[in-house]
This record gives structure tokens, sequence and C-alpha cells, in this order.
């Protein structure tokens, strides 16, 4: 057997090593470093297979597949898939909380950084798979999870994908092979999401809906976005039970405040790092566009906010007037400038709320001095940006944030 395998990332290792395994007499070629565009024009027609990474878009080969298609293709069991422009790995873990605290044998893989075809060997037909979807993995995808998650959807990858409509094509594949059997969950109050919900055949479960006050406070972290990524988990659970979300809520109470007060959030989303000074830091570096610098920022309603913003654009987001929303909310005390896109920003804000600054730390410290100015003070990273102009990726920005705020004294 010969097998292309197109990137070298965490998946295109982890295909490597799991086809190697599990087949004997192959052959694989990595091809890594490569203009997507120029590798249309290969001739890939000698090899059995060609892998594709999530980053690539598909060539529309008849031997082309990827982790996430050869993932559908041999689970033993059901999966629940999880996209959302954000939101989707607190909503996956938010799944995995509540079964686990029924014992369940769970597995949290795909975008939130474990490769599926990882666990292949480990699962049985007794377990469950909560698969993280981002556009990239849907994008070719032939087969819907038995439950789907649709979150709230915006423009985001645009420079990637050729549009937004491209964008919205992919996620819809989320839902777009799924039955009667099966099961959508989906965020009633965006208008993308009811359009691509209107055209699935699977059961339909609009959220958010209300669920009980005891419930609702075991849900440490901030923000009702994250409220309503939990209700969304809880309608997942009760739909992998085959029974409504009234039902779960009612027979299973127990469980799901176990479950909640167990999940403390995910690193680098809206993540609590520490108080000193009376001032509360918070790291949100997964927030990569400003529709979820939006949300981060309008957590803390009732706090004096610094937010450090900045970094390199995904799309160009200097234009849009979301990015001017943001910065007027009434919470934003300063907002400190950082990467590419502050100083692209700094050209179009020069009142003494905006300071521009040329490093990570320099950007910590005068987000510290403003907010010790003020009565219950937040500093948000929350950067709307990209990481690369300054970092290896967004693993890297946010831990070197959290270096520097566990060095503050």
């Amino acid at each position: 057997m010969k097998i292309a395998l197109l990137g070298y990332g965490k998946e295109g290792q982890s295909a490597e090593k799991s086809l190697k395994k599990n087949h004997q007499n192959i052959k694989i070629d990595i091809l890594e470093n490569f203009d997507p565009k120029k590798i249309k024009q290969t001739d890939f027609s000698s090899y059995d297979f060609v892998f594709r990474s999530p980053s690539v878009p598909p060539l529309h080969l008849k031997n082309e597949t990827s982790v996430t298609k050869y993932f559908f293709d041999h689970c033993p069991c059901p999966i629940i898939g999880v996209t959302a422009t954000k939101g989707k790995g607190t909503t996956c873990t938010f799944v995995k909380a509540l079964l686990d605290a029924e014992h369940i044998d769970a597995h949290l893989v795909g975008n939130i950084g474990v490769p599926a075809i990882d666990i292949l060997d480990k699962l049985t037909d007794s377990s469950v798979v909560i698969y993280e979807m981002s556009s990239f993995q849907l994008w070719d995808l032939e087969k819907s999870p038995h439950i789907a998650i649709l979150g709230h959807l915006e423009p985001d990858h645009l420079n990637i994908h050729k549009d937004y409509t491209d964008y919205l094509n992919a996620k819809a594949n989320i839902t777009k092979y799924q039955t009667t059997s099966d099961y959508l969950i989906y965020y009633k109050d965006n208008p993308e999401t009811v359009k691509i919900a209107n055209t699935s055949k699977a059961q339909k479960i609009p959220y958010p809906f209300d669920i009980p006050e005891d419930i609702k406070n075991a849900i440490t972290i901030p923000g009702e976005h994250n409220k309503n990524n939990c209700i969304a988990a809880i309608a997942a659970v009760a739909s992998f039970k085959n029974i409504s979300p009234d039902e779960y809520l009612n027979n299973n109470k127990m469980e799901i405040l176990t479950g909640l007060k167990k999940f403390k959030g995910l690193p680098h989303r809206l993540e609590y790092l520490r108080t000193l000074n009376n001032v509360k830091y918070y790291d949100d570096n997964f927030s990569t566009n400003p529709a979820s610098t939006r949300v981060a920022v309008n957590s803390f309603p009732n706090d004096n906010v610094i937010l450090i913003i900045g970094g390199r654009d995904k799309t160009d987001y200097k234009d849009l007037p979301e990015i001017h929303d943001i910065l007027q909310s009434n919470n934003l005390k300063n907002i400190v400038l950082i990467g590419e896109s502050g100083h692209e920003l700094a050209k179009n804000y020069q009142d003494n709320r905006f300071i521009l600054v040329e490093s990570l730390k320099e950007a910590l410290n005068t987000a510290r001095k403003q907010a010790e100015n003020y009565d219950q003070a937040i500093v948000l990273m929350s950067p709307a940006a990209a990481s690369f102009d300054m970092f290896k990726n967004v693993y890297d920005r946010g831990a070197k944030f959290q270096e520097l705020i566990k060095n503050l004294s």
C-alpha cells in the first residue's frame, strides 16, 4: 500500500504511526512545507490513499481521505461531534465531564489537541467519542456524527476558506448526513445555525433552554456563553441516553452537579490565573478572532477591564465594524495594543485609552499599572488575532503569558 501524507503536524504524525502499526508492506511519503495551491497540480494517481491535513484545502481526488474521515469509517461506537466558531472545546469538555460523572467510557479527541486516530485501538462498542470538529476537519466529511452540536457561527478562517459560504458549507457537514435516528443540538439565536438546522433530517433540540438554578450555579467559569455551552452539553448527554433534556435534568441531577463542579474550564479560554493587589488576571489567548474577544469582554460587564489585544490577522479585521464595537465597550478602561494588528489599530485609535507596546512583557506591565488604578479590575488578554507574528502558536503565546503572570510580585 502506498500512502501520501499532506502535512506532518500532530494528525499527520499520528496517521503515520497508526498506519504503519496496522498495515504491513506500507510505504508512506510525507509532504510538508508545500504551497496548498501548487499541490493541486501534483499527480497522486500512484497512491492508494492521500491523507489531507486539516488546513490543506480538499483536492477532490478519488483516493483522498483525512484522519477524520478514516476515524469515522473505523470508529466502533457513537460519536458526539461539536462545532462552532468558538466554544467548541469548552462544550466538548462539558460533555466529557457529564459522561465521566456517570463512569461512561468517554474519549475527547479532535481539534482540542488529541488526534482521533490515536484512540481507535482503545474503543469498544460501549465507548463514546466526543469529537471537537473544526471547519477544516468537516470540510469534506461524508458522514455525520450520531449526535451533533452546532453552535454560534461567525466568519473565521477566511485566510484559508475561499469565502464565508465555503466556511459555512464545511460546518454544515456535521449534520448533512444525519438521519431521523440521529440528533442535532443547535444554537437557536444565530441565523446561520438555524439555516443549517432547517436542512437537517435529525431530531432537533434548539438551545439555550431553561435549566434549574442550582445547576446554573454549579457552572464555575464566567460568561453567558459558557452557560449556553453547558446547556448544549446537557442536551447532548440526554440525546446519548435517548431521553429528553428535561428527563435527564430531573433524573440525573446529582451526577450533573458532580460533573459541573469538577470542570474548571480549559487552558487559555477565559482561564482565571490569579489575583494580585486586587486585580484579577485572565488568559483568553484562544480568542483568535473578534467574535470570541467580544464574548470575553462581555463576560465581565460589572468590572473595569484592561484588555490586551493584537497579533496576526486571520482576516483584515481592522476594517470590520465588530472590532470597533468591542473597543467601545463601557467596561473597557484601557486597551493595550500588541503585535502586527496592534500597530494597525493604533493608527485608528489615538485617544489615551489606547497604548501601543512592543512586547508581551511590556503589555502585561502596562496593563497591570493601569488596572491598579481601579477597583474591581481585571487584566484580560484576549487577542482577537492569531499568534504567528510573535509566537510559535497559540499555546506558546498562552504559556508565555501565564509564565509572566506567575512571576508578578
